[in-house]
């Protein structure tokens, strides 16, 4: 593979990744508040959750994977672990790696739900409150396509997503009519 593909396919799997994270945690969301959403039943809008985070890890595996071995990213297996270490963009890449370190610790307590109870469960979870400003941050400052009007027509899709869904999962029951 040569490494304009690399680079190309490990920026789009990164965007993928985003949206799908958007999409996941626009679901989680959602689905706390206790109402159906858009008339689906609450097991199903779970379910897409589900499903959509676990696609949007295989995404960013692949973003990270590829870049591995893209000689213009220079990332190094080091920095999937320590942030702020890397050689190119070290600020905004120590974001991705904050981010990906968010995303690996729901990952582990999800898988390991049953053994850790659901109060441990849910207190590691609110880290996806966290981690998707970060991961949105990360795309902004290292994403060669940052600033570009497609990318950024999908950045404001994914933030008017979440505080969309947020702003309706903290509206009280009576204020809504």
């Amino acid at each position: 593979m040569s490494t304009d593909a690399l680079w190309d396919f490990g920026r789009g799997s990164g965007v993928v990744a985003l949206v799908l994270v958007t999409v996941s945690v626009v679901l989680g969301i959602l689905t706390r508040r206790g109402e159906p959403v858009a008339g689906l039943p609450r097991f199903a809008v779970t379910e897409v959750h589900r499903n959509a985070s676990l696609l949007s890890v295989v995404f960013l595996a692949l973003h990270v994977g590829l870049l591995l071995f893209d000689p213009y990213a220079q990332l190094r297996i080091f920095d999937l672990v320590v942030p702020f270490a890397g050689d190119y963009r070290p600020f905004w890449q120590g974001l991705g790696t904050v981010a990906l370190d968010l995303l690996v610790a729901l990952v582990v307590t999800s898988l390991l739900r049953q053994r850790l109870g659901r109060r441990t469960w849910r207190a590691v979870h609110w880290l996806a409150y966290a981690m998707w400003p970060v991961a949105v941050a990360h795309s902004l400052g290292t994403g060669t396509d940052a600033f570009s009007a497609w990318f950024l027509a999908i950045a404001a899709v994914c933030v008017a997503a979440v505080l969309g869904a947020a702003g309706w999962r903290f509206t009280r029951k009576e204020l809504v009519s």
